[in-house]
């Protein structure tokens, strides 16, 4: 669904046209011209308010009509101002100290710990943090509608003029103006969904249940609602750490929360016939994963009545230039307070700076219909493995406008009509390939029902091919295609030889994933890429061809290999694999042998190693979300755990194998998110094989001699230097995503992320192993466990990531590396 961003490349233009009826931007200051951050701006005789930012600037709107504004902030008199008409722009608000408040501190910097009232009244909040709302009850659901919209913003007419808009300049007519940050929009987008959800507090289990969803035509079905789940995680405003685009803001209400914000008591009002105080937040220092903004919350039972926040422009997150949240809550009775509105906007762009164009991302969510302590069965919670329902996309527009919880307002209304006439424009269908081709690195085909690519594996090079260009595709009928067969074809231009590779997958039961697949692959590898073996035959590490390497990379395998699978997944996230493989191996190389003694008196030996294999894999993945239920899935990029074991049998005999054996692997990953200092990945990898094997069948410790970052790889090793028949390995990485950064001076605005890292691996080999061994490669198992530190710097220019790796031991081995440099390029929050 990354398809939507195509619009990224399209409108704008400064008409100052809405729905407001009243429309004020401009500029708080202090009587010697500088801006005042957070002050309190409202519409007078109106609950309408807002805060202005860091820069003192704030924008406000109402469909209201409203003549006078009243300004306030802590050390200073309220100020009411007049504005000459209904829409204004760069209006200057200029605050005056009063006399009797001239002792008065202005909370502009860092706000005291000690007397201050309103870390008095946070502290009551978090004493009835699980005494407020839905976390009161034992069992609790309703339903809900939800709206996500993207719009197009601050495209000035130059950029409307472009040639890139040629055919498509009726978008143009639907610009409105943003009642949050006041730049002018362009709906392109809007997605709905309506949803019951049932939760349970005794057993900590939810659910929920899609009875309808519609979108404008980017895209159908669960894909997009699955990524816009992903793109806009839920969260709770009482807990600490809130979860925006994969980084972790520590929450105006956190416990944590003094040490990283200035609190303020502001006010006091009634509202809903209850009083209530409104503090100010924002951050002690820039740079942090922090928020801005006020809250109201009631005087008895310190329930939130509603908060509004935005990140600072500091904030060390990228692509978004602002996040901005809203909340609103209803009173039940006299101590119950329930959601009914959650508004939340980003600004995705390519720079933070204020004339700069991007993309609005717009959700807006809906609650109705509360029912409390309704308990239901056990199996009701029970996760549905492959369940989708189609009739939830074809709802009529009848079905919408009897049960949407608001009316869309004109310009919503018009989206869908757009994208249908935007569809039938050649040059935006150009323009929507291209982004695609990008986006998923295949060129598509529709004709053929086809895509062409992986376009990025193109062109690769080692010691055996020279260098090596590759040309693969795809069946592809749609998203939630039930069968798929995909291929390859490459030619070395140094061996002179064709290799290729075919694989196909059927999913036979949706309802259970049962998936039986197969393929045959001749192709020259780096074996021992990586300990943990699966089944994915076209399978094929960066090591096997990178362009860029260190030191001598010709220790490759010829191999022929031909898999069978089949797999179920009976339980949400738990899947059963029982495959069968038969491989073929020889050196590719005249420097590289594999070797083997054939008999007791070790004197005959050979070269191909032909072997059979019956397999049975366990995968399970707690936690894990997915876009889409055909025979291949995404994965949502969110933190989960993955535990994998593996056991294998080799049969000797059977289709002329040379080798009886017996193989177990586990792997299992854990992340580990620690809040406001960043997340750890835990990785440990265990194997043994029982049984006489060559070097071919042989645990290889994965080195890493390219110069880029591999996962699961030592960065220090060279291929090979390492094996074992029985082996453990841990490493452990954690991301700081700029905690230390932020509080040293001239680094702080480079917004750099840290990286510290630890591997080691303990192996052996056995006895009968050496004895076999006819490769000339002397067998070295790191007995004494090798270990390798590394620290890292991320967010280099926003995409590219350079780590320092050291060995901590094995430091006099010739021709190996004590130090290296590896890079890595991605596109991350």
């Amino acid at each position: 669904m990354k398809k939507l961003f195509i619009l990224i490349v399209v409108f704008f233009t400064l008409i100052h046209n809405g729905f407001g009826q009243t429309k004020v931007s401009g500029i708080v200051l202090d009587n010697s011209n500088q801006p005042i951050p957070y002050a309190n701006i409202v519409f007078k005789g109106s609950n309408t308010g807002v805060v202005s930012n860091e820069d003192g600037r704030f924008y406000i709107e109402s469909p209201n009509n409203y003549s006078e504004l009243i300004v306030s902030f802590v050390g200073f008199p309220d100020k009411i101002v007049k504005f000459p008409k209904l829409v204004n722009f760069d209006f200057k608000v200029i605050l005056t100290e009063g006399n009797t408040l001239k002792e008065v501190k202005i909370f502009a910097g860092k706000t005291s710990k000690k007397n201050n009232p309103a870390l008095d009244i946070l502290r009551k909040i978090w004493e009835r943090r699980r005494k407020n709302g839905l976390k009161m009850f034992n069992q609790y659901q309703y339903e809900k509608y939800e709206k996500v919209e993207f719009d197009m913003n601050t495209i000035d007419s130059a950029f409307m003029k472009s040639k890139i808009f040629k055919g498509m300049e009726f978008v143009f007519k639907n610009v409105d103006t943003s009642r949050v940050t006041g730049k002018t929009y362009l709906p392109i987008f809007i997605n709905e969904s309506l949803t019951d959800f049932y939760g349970d507090n005794e057993n900590k289990r939810s659910k929920e249940i899609l009875k309808a969803n519609k979108n404008s035509g980017l895209g159908s079905g669960n894909g997009v609602n699955m990524f816009i789940k992903d793109l806009y995680n839920d969260y709770d405003i009482y807990d600490n750490y809130l979860n925006l685009f994969d980084k972790s803001f520590t929450s105006p209400l956190s416990k944590t929360g003094i040490d990283v914000y200035n609190y303020v008591l502001a006010d006091t009002a009634v509202i809903d016939n209850k009083l209530c105080y409104n503090i100010v937040f924002y951050p002690r220092r820039k740079n942090e994963l922090t928020f801005k903004g006020d809250f109201w919350v009631n005087d008895t039972t310190f329930a939130i009545k509603k908060i509004t926040m935005a990140i600072t422009k500091s904030a060390n997150i990228n692509w978004v230039k602002e996040i901005y949240l809203e909340q609103e809550y209803e009173v039940l009775n006299d101590s119950v307070f329930l959601p009914t509105r959650d508004y939340m906007m980003s600004d995705f762009a390519l720079r933070k700076k204020e004339e700069s164009k991007g993309v609005y991302g717009k959700r807006t969510t809906l609650y109705r219909n509360f029912k409390f302590n309704e308990k239901k069965p056990d199996k009701f919670y029970k996760d549905e493995i492959n369940y989708i329902d189609n009739a939830v996309y074809t709802r009529s527009d009848d079905y919408w406008d009897e049960n949407r919880f608001e009316k869309l307002n004109k310009d919503e209304r018009k989206i869908y009509a757009m994208i249908d006439t935007l569809k039938t424009v050649k040059r935006f269908k150009q323009l929507y390939s291209l982004v695609s081709i990008l986006g998923s690195g295949y060129i598509e085909i529709p004709k053929w029902h086809l895509d062409y690519g992986p376009i990025f594996s193109t062109v690769g090079f080692n010691e055996v091919e020279g260098w090596r260009l590759r040309a693969g595709g795809r069946t592809y009928f749609g998203p939630n295609d039930l069968w798929r067969i995909q291929g390859y074809t490459a030619y070395g231009f140094e061996d002179n030889k064709f290799k290729y590779g075919i694989s196909g997958k059927w999913m036979i039961d949706k309802k259970n994933r049962i998936i039986l697949s197969g393929g045959n692959r001749r192709d020259v590898e780096q074996i021992g890429a990586s300990l943990t073996s699966t089944n994915d035959v076209l399978g094929r590490s960066y090591a096997s061809s990178g362009l860029f390497t260190t030191g001598a990379n010709g220790k490759l395998t010829s191999i022929n290999l031909t898999t069978l699978a089949a797999e179920i997944e009976p339980i949400k996230n738990v899947t059963f694999q029982l495959g069968f493989s038969y491989r073929t191996l020889e050196s590719a190389s005249d420097t590289f042998k594999l070797d083997y003694f054939t008999d007791a008196t070790l004197t005959n030996t050979k070269s191909k190693v032909t072997q059979s294999e019956l397999n049975v894999q366990i995968e399970m993945t707690p936690k894990k979300k997915t876009i889409g239920y055909g025979v291949e899935r995404r994965d949502i990029d969110s933190p989960f755990s993955r535990i994998f074991i593996n056991y294998g049998q080799g049969f000797k005999g059977f289709i002329n194998s040379d080798f009886d054996y017996q193989k177990i692997q586990i792997y299992y990953k854990q992340p580990v998110v620690i809040g406001a200092i960043g997340r750890s990945n835990f990785t440990m990898e265990l194997g043994k094989t029982f049984g006489q094997v060559p070097l071919g069948l042989m645990s290889v410790v994965p080195g890493n001699q390219t110069l880029f970052i591999i996962d699961n790889t030592f960065s220090n090793l060279n291929f090979y230097e390492f094996v074992a028949d029985q082996y453990a390995t841990l490493q452990w990485e954690h991301n700081f995503q700029g905690k230390i950064f932020a509080r040293i001076p001239y680094l702080r605005k480079l917004n750099l992320r840290e990286i510290i890292g630890v591997r080691g691996v303990y192996g052996t080999v056995s006895d009968e192993n050496v004895a076999i061994n006819a490769s000339g490669l002397i067998y070295q198992a790191p007995e004494k466990p090798y270990w390798e530190y590394s620290a890292g710097i991320g967010n280099i220019f926003k995409v590219f990531r350079l780590d320092f790796a050291w060995r901590g031991n094995y430091r006099d081995i010739p021709d190996t590396s004590n130090f290296t440099i590896k890079g890595s390029f991605g596109f991350y929050f």
